[in-house]
């Protein structure tokens, strides 16, 4: 389930190209990846456009996550946080993203991208 979750995340994830104010909020680390599979903010609140941009991207992988759950016989919540793992290990170096301990991080260089132990079965 974990590859085809994964295949439909990058198909959210590629759905926001064009949202260049996603993008700058994103790369300046207001908005990033949470732990269960949704785009959140972190202590620095991004323009109403990149808001909206977020928003957005999260409508469509609420519904996403809704039809993968249904067909697979399990919860949006089950999906959303498999469909995480993979965001999450695509974070980039400067972005932010969200664990389940509800504290917010930035990736530094050198740092492996944030795996919960969950993902990988560990």
């Amino acid at each position: 389930m974990l590859r085809w979750i994964g295949a439909a995340a990058l198909v959210v994830a590629g759905a926001a190209a064009a949202q260049t104010a996603y993008f700058g909020a994103r790369g300046a680390g207001q908005v990033g990846e949470r732990f269960d599979g949704y785009l959140g903010y972190s202590l620095v609140q991004p323009s109403p456009q990149a808001r909206a941009q977020t928003e957005a991207i999260n409508i469509r992988r609420r519904s996403l996550y809704s039809d993968l759950a249904q067909r697979r016989g399990v919860s949006p919540q089950e999906v959303g946080i498999t469909a995480g793992c993979t965001l999450l290990a695509r974070v980039a170096v400067g972005e932010s993203y969200l664990l389940s301990d509800g504290q917010w991080r930035r990736r530094a260089a050198g740092q492996p991208a944030p795996v919960p132990d969950y993902c990988t079965g560990g």
